[in-house]
């Protein structure tokens, strides 16, 4: 009776073993990555969507753009070329979320400080205000990057073209005035075709850990 049950002991134990085997590939055979999606205008709330692509739904991309950064340097889609970024928008005198969403970027900043691959971009809604001197106030303040990071500005029909157009990101404000607008708490991540591969909700940590996450596997992606 004794060696029945050493023998039954030996025979769990092999099991056990095989089925964790088992399990394991069948876990990796199923867990496949899967490309992060390349989102188009149809696929985001119209109330970030300009009026005149809200139902396109494929072949959308990042326009071409040219803005002025914290150093008074002119800023282009060239500086961009071939580099994965996260965009998004803010101005420097919000005392809501602002604060919080630049903390998070300098998070992102610090995780991506030494990978070349990889940028930040942040636009000025309210460039009446955010001039060359208060951006770069603020980029000090705050520890940006220059390297890295480009805080810019310039006229507020472009970048609410830019906004609305090509990142679609911020709300019209709706009273009326000519490109008004209302940033949104949204990361996007661009990818190095200028396509939009996430939105993120920059205000939230978990939301931060996945754009970091993502970042990683957009590389993997890309790389390929």
């Amino acid at each position: 009776m004794l060696n029945f049950f050493k023998g039954y002991k030996v025979f769990a134990i092999v099991f056990g073993v095989i089925s964790v085997i088992i399990i394991a590939l069948i876990y990796n055979t199923l867990n496949v990555y899967q490309p992060l999606p390349i989102y188009q205008p149809a696929m985001v709330s119209t109330e970030l969507v300009d009026s005149t692509i809200q139902y396109k739904k494929k072949y959308h991309k990042i326009a071409d753009f040219s803005f002025t950064n914290q150093n008074g340097k002119t800023v282009t889609q060239k500086d961009y070329e071939g580099k994965i970024y996260v965009a998004d928008f803010f101005f420097t005198t919000c005392q809501t979320i602002c604060p919080i969403m630049t903390k998070n970027m300098e998070q992102i900043q610090s995780e991506i400080l030494n990978d070349d691959d990889v940028m930040l971009l942040s636009h000025s809604v309210t460039p009446e205000i955010d001039t060359v001197a208060q951006l770069k106030r603020y980029a000090i303040k705050k520890g940006v990057n220059d390297a890295k990071w480009n805080l810019v500005t310039g006229n507020k029909k472009d970048i609410y073209a830019m906004a609305r157009k090509s990142y679609l990101a911020v709300k019209d404000n709706g009273d009326g005035g000519p490109f008004d607008m209302v940033h949104t708490e949204n990361f996007m991540l661009i990818d190095k075709k200028r396509q939009i591969r996430g939105f993120y909700d920059g205000t939230n940590k978990a939301d931060i850990e996945k754009l970091l996450n993502d970042i990683r596997h957009l590389q993997k992606e890309t790389s390929k």
